[in-house]
C-alpha cells in the first residue's frame, strides 16, 4: 500500500555556512572591540615633553645657522651673477662698436667697387678664417688688421665670460634652492614644537614651568661660582707686595677694551626685542645676528653665522671669560651669546623668546672667543 507518511523536508546546506558567517563575524567584532580595549602608548611625561621641546629649539638653532650661511651665500653668488652679467654687456657693447668699424671698412670698399672676397670673409661666422688667408691680408691696412685681430680677441672673450655667468647663475640657483629648503627646515622644527607645547594642560604647563624655573635656578648657581672665582682671581691679581699699599682691584665684570664696552653696550640696548630666525636686526634677531650687530657697532665686522664666528679672535677659558667675548654652545656650535659678566650673558634664545640675560651655564658651553 502506498505510504500516506509526509515527506520529510530535507535540510538545506546553506544552514552550516550560515553558522560559519556568524561565528566569524563574532570573532571580528571581538577583535575590533580588543583593539579599541587595547591601551595607547604612555603619554610623555613632562620631562620628556621639556627635552623634546628643548632639543626642538636647539635643532631650529642648527637650521637657522644653515639658513643663515645659505641666505650669505645667495646673496655673494647674486652680486657674482649680476657682475658677470655686466661685463657680458659691456663685452658685447664693444664687439658690436668693433663690428660698426668693420662695416665701415665693407662700405668702403663697395664704393670702390663692389664687397671685395676679403669682406666676405670678414663677416663670416669665422672671422679667424680671414686671417688664414695670407693673399688677402695683404689687401688691409694695418690698422684695419688691428681691427679684426681686437674683434676675434673681444670675442673669444665675451663667450668666455658668457659661459662664466651661466655657470654662476646655475650655482645661484642652487645656493636659493639650499636657502628654500634650510626655511622649511627652521619652520618644520619651530612647528612641531609649538605642537607638543598645545597638547598640554593647565597643569601640565604649569609643571612644565616650574622645572624651567629649577633649570634656571641652577645655571644661575653656576653662574655666581664663577663669579665668586672670577673676583678671587681678579684681588689675588692685584694684590700688592709685603710692605705696599694694596690697590683697588679691577672688576672681573668690566670690559677689556673700549671696543668690547661698545659692542656690550650695543647688545644692553637690544634687550627686549624678539628672537627671529634668519634676522640681523634692528627690530629682531637671531642668536648670531646680534653678535654680529653689536661688535659691528664697535667697529669689528664678524661673520654672520656661528661656525664662522667662533674662528674669529682669541680662544678664551671659561674661568678668564670678560665682558664682550662670545659664548658658544652644544658640540654642533648652533648658538651664541655675548658675555656681560658674573657667569651670564645677553643672547637671542630661539622663537617666541626675546633678547635677554641668562647664565652662560643655561647651555652646554662649547667654547668662547674675545672678537677683539
Amino acid at each position: 500500500m502506498p505510504s500516506h507518511r509526509k515527506p520529510r523536508t530535507r535540510i538545506g546546506t546553506t544552514a552550516p555556512a550560515l553558522g560559519v558567517t556568524t561565528a566569524a563575524l563574532a570573532s571580528v567584532s571581538l577583535l575590533a572591540q580588543s583593539a579599541d580595549a587595547a591601551p595607547a602608548g604612555p603619554k610623555p611625561s613632562i620631562e620628556e615633553v621639556q627635552k623634546k621641546v628643548d632639543d626642538l629649539y636647539r635643532q631650529a638653532d642648527l637650521a637657522t645657522q644653515k639658513y643663515d650661511a645659505a641666505k650669505e651665500a645667495t646673496a655673494t653668488q647674486r652680486a657674482k651673477a649680476d657682475a658677470l652679467l655686466d661685463q657680458v654687456a659691456a663685452g658685447t657693447a664693444k664687439l658690436n662698436d668693433t663690428r660698426r668699424v668693420i662695416g665701415s671698412y665693407a662700405a668702403a670698399q663697395y664704393r670702390d667697387g663692389g664687397v671685395t672676397p676679403t669682406m666676405t670673409l670678414l663677416f663670416s661666422d669665422d672671422p679667424q678664417a680671414f686671417f688664414d688667408q695670407n693673399q688677402l691680408m695683404g689687401r688691409l691696412s694695418d690698422e684695419q688688421q688691428k681691427t679684426l685681430s681686437s674683434f676675434e680677441t673681444q670675442r673669444a672673450e665675451n663667450a668666455k665670460k658668457r659661459a662664466e655667468a651661466s655657470r654662476s647663475l646655475a650655482a645661484l640657483t642652487t645656493s636659493q634652492q639650499t636657502l628654500q629648503a634650510g626655511k622649511q627646515d627652521v619652520q618644520t622644527k619651530l612647528a612641531a614644537a609649538r605642537t607638543l607645547l598645545s597638547t598640554l594642560t593647565a597643569q601640565e604647563k604649569a609643571r612644565l614651568a616650574a622645572i624651567e624655573k629649577k633649570k634656571q635656578d641652577e645655571a644661575k648657581r653656576k653662574a655666581a661660582e664663577l663669579a665668586a672665582q672670577q673676583a678671587a682671581a681678579a684681588a689675588k691679581k692685584k694684590a700688592p707686595p709685603a710692605g705696599h699699599a694694596p690697590s683697588s682691584p679691577s672688576s672681573p665684570s668690566a670690559p677689556a677694551t673700549t671696543k668690547a664696552a661698545k659692542a656690550l653696550a650695543f647688545a644692553r640696548a637690544q634687550m627686549g626685542k624678539p628672537y627671529v630666525w634668519g634676522a640681523t636686526g634692528p627690530a629682531s634677531y637671531d642668536c648670531s645676528g646680534l653678535t654680529q650687530a653689536a661688535w659691528k657697532a664697535a667697529g669689528v665686522d664678524l661673520p654672520r653665522t656661528t661656525w664662522d664666528q667662533v674662528k674669529v679672535g682669541t680662544r678664551v677659558a671659561t674661568a678668564d671669560l670678560q665682558p664682550g667675548d662670545l659664548v658658544f654652545f652644544y658640540d654642533d656650535i648652533s648658538h651664541v651669546g655675548m658675555y656681560i659678566g658674573n657667569g651670564m650673558m645677553i643672547h637671542a634664545p630661539h622663537s617666541g623668546a626675546y633678547v635677554r640675560e641668562e647664565s652662560i651655564y643655561y647651555m652646554p658651553i662649547y667654547g668662547s672667543v674675545r672678537p677683539a
